[in-house]
């Protein structure tokens, strides 16, 4: 759970990447946490899902990704 604290602080911070914000997102909608966090968090993850770089499961999808990048 640090590690995950860690990386929602550096998400927060302006810290991560766009890889490594995706790949946070991706576990955070795959633990649930994604949709009770403040909302600014259940929104961007569902923005993600809109646009197909994540699916419900919190799956990335590696081709749509490197298309956004």
């Amino acid at each position: 759970m640090l590690d995950l604290t860690q990386q929602i602080i550096d998400y927060e911070s302006g810290d991560l990447s766009t890889e490594k914000t995706i790949e946070l997102f991706s576990i955070l909608i795959k633990n649930g946490m994604a949709w009770s966090l403040q909302g600014c968090y259940g929104r961007t993850a569902r923005h993600l899902i809109d646009i197909g770089i994540l699916n419900e499961a919190g799956e990335i999808d590696y081709e749509q990704l490197a298309e956004a990048i």
